[in-house]
């Protein structure tokens, strides 16, 4: 009897260790060591310089040479503020995501920065652009201004309830203590605060009516915002996941982890919709979506500060 209370124990042991194991268990996103990336080659029109631009994604290894509309390959979630624009049949880019040298291997570089577009005696538009990468897929080409947002198919399908998100970053501040809009159409204008590199993780239940309207469930919150140059890599930064309503965490921050509805997705019918997060799932939900975003700027679309900066590799969710 005895004999058998070991081994009773040493097996008890052994799952706990296991256990253990998978809790804290690191997981890499497919692609997530950002040591691949497909090159593209574009031209721009003649009428604007004819310049060949070079965009970069995080997929297969591979150069892509021509004006052709990208779709994410070779298995890749990632999507990038990368995108080939025709706007009154003229072809026009924008690189703010970058492949950048990390260790022995590569990273991402996302940056803020203006892009202008000009044609002598014509016009000269000058517009804000923030570097982001997510979770989804962009439909090209864009076609103006206001269409950027309706073009992405933002977060993936999810299941799983993570307890953290883990990743490599190094952040690069700009100076200015304000922020600037700059929509191509309008004036230059100051928006107040420092402009701040951000990381959001959000897990959703999402449901889609009959009329193909998507609403979801908010199921899991992480957002992190930098606004200090860290002058080096911080390997391994570590952020839980909220479960459920966290209205009452002491870690909520309403101006950035409040329900959202201003996320596009793509539904069952291919057709580009809001999705509409209506109320807090219970802290056991589980997730069908997750959207996970790195952006070098957080005010939203045209604003930030140019030169602001964020380096990130090797995402991870922690188990």
């Amino acid at each position: 009897m005895k004999h058998f209370c070991h081994i009773l124990i040493a097996f008890i042991a052994s799952v706990i260790a296991m256990d253990a194991d998978a809790a804290g268990k690191d997981v890499l996103l497919p692609y997530g060591d950002m040591n691949r990336w497909t090159v593209r080659k574009i031209t721009e029109s003649s009428i604007i310089g004819g310049n060949t631009k070079t965009l970069y994604e995080v997929g297969p290894n591979r150069t892509l040479t021509g004006n052709e509309p990208y779709v994410n390959g070779g298995g890749s979630p990632w999507a990038t503020s990368n995108v080939m624009a025709k706007v009154m049949g003229v072809v026009k880019t924008n690189t703010s995501v970058y492949r950048d040298r990390h260790g022995s291997g590569y990273c991402a570089k996302l940056t803020t920065h203006i892009e202008s577009v000009r044609v002598a005696g014509l016009f000269n538009i000058k517009v804000l652009a923030a570097g982001s990468m997510y979770l989804g897929e962009m439909r090209e080409p864009i076609s103006g201004t206001k269409d950027g947002l309706k073009a992405m198919n933002f977060g993936i399908r999810f299941t799983k309830r993570p307890k953290a998100v883990k990743f490599d970053y190094k952040v690069q501040v700009a100076s200015s203590p304000n922020r600037i809009k700059q929509t191509g159409f309008s004036r230059k204008q100051t928006v107040a605060g420092k402009d701040c590199a951000i990381a959001v993780l959000l897990l959703q239940k999402r449901t889609e009516d009959f009329k193909g309207n998507i609403t979801a469930k908010r199921v899991g919150t992480m957002v992190v915002k930098y606004d200090k140059s860290t002058g080096k890599w911080i390997d391994n930064a570590t952020y839980n996941i909220m479960y459920g309503d966290i209205r009452h965490n002491p870690h909520y921050d309403a101006s950035t982890m409040k329900l959202r509805s201003s996320d596009y997705a793509r539904n069952s019918k291919g057709k580009s919709v809001i999705v509409k997060e209506t109320g807090w799932a219970s802290a056991n939900e589980t997730p069908t979506h997750m959207i996970l975003q790195f952006a070098s700027s957080h005010g939203g679309a045209f604003i930030g500060s140019p030169g602001n900066t964020l380096w990130i590799d090797n995402v991870r969710l922690v188990y």
